[in-house]
Order: structure tokens, then C-alpha cells, then sequence
């Protein structure tokens, strides 16, 4: 018996072939459940909480916000927007953001 042990909501169960089913993260704005399909989507977001928009590098789409010193830089192209930026976007942002299963 080969696979993998996951524990979720109380229960432990074994998963036979965890990487035939790869599970897909999905970025979403928790006061509007609204899912971020794309950048244009995200800067609004971004921008109705303060972030201003860098234009520095052209092979980023970065946002600071003037009140902190964080920094969110993210792949130009949206297709290689991972779930380590949507986590990063979700500590920036407490309360805001949440990273769910697809």
C-alpha cells in the first residue's frame, strides 16, 4: 500500500497517488468571494486597499503600499502566478484574501 497520509477536519486517510491529481490553489477576495482570475482583477483589489503599483521592472507587476514596507512582486505573466504569491498576497493583506483548493 503506497501514498500519502492526509489529516484533514479530524480524519486521517490515506491518498493512493497524490501527484496524479496535483490540487490547484485559487486566490480570493473574502469580503466580495469574488476568485482572482486575473491581474487586472487583482490590481483592482490591491488598489482599493492602498497598494500603488511600481513600474520599475518590466518583467514584474509589483505594488508597495506608502504605509508599510512590504512589497508584493509577481510574474508578469499570470499563468506563472503560484500559490506562493497568493500567500504572500494573503499576509500582506490579513482578512482580505484567503488561498483555497480548487
Amino acid at each position: 500500500m503506497s501514498g500519502v497520509w492526509v489529516f484533514k477536519n479530524g480524519v486521517v486517510r490515506l491518498v493512493e497517488n497524490p501527484g496524479d491529481c496535483p490540487r490547484r490553489k485559487l486566490l480570493v477576495h473574502l469580503p466580495t468571494n469574488e476568485a482572482i482570475t486575473s491581474y487586472e482583477v487583482l490590481e483592482r483589489k490591491l488598489l482599493s486597499l492602498g497598494w500603488e503599483r511600481y513600474y520599475d521592472d518590466p518583467d514584474l507587476l509589483q505594488f508597495h503600499k506608502r504605509s508599510t514596507i512590504h512589497l508584493i512582486s509577481l510574474p508578469r505573466d499570470f499563468s506563472k502566478f503560484k500559490s506562493i504569491h497568493m500567500y504572500d498576497i494573503v499576509v500582506k493583506n490579513r482578512n482580505e484574501f484567503e488561498v483555497r483548493d480548487m
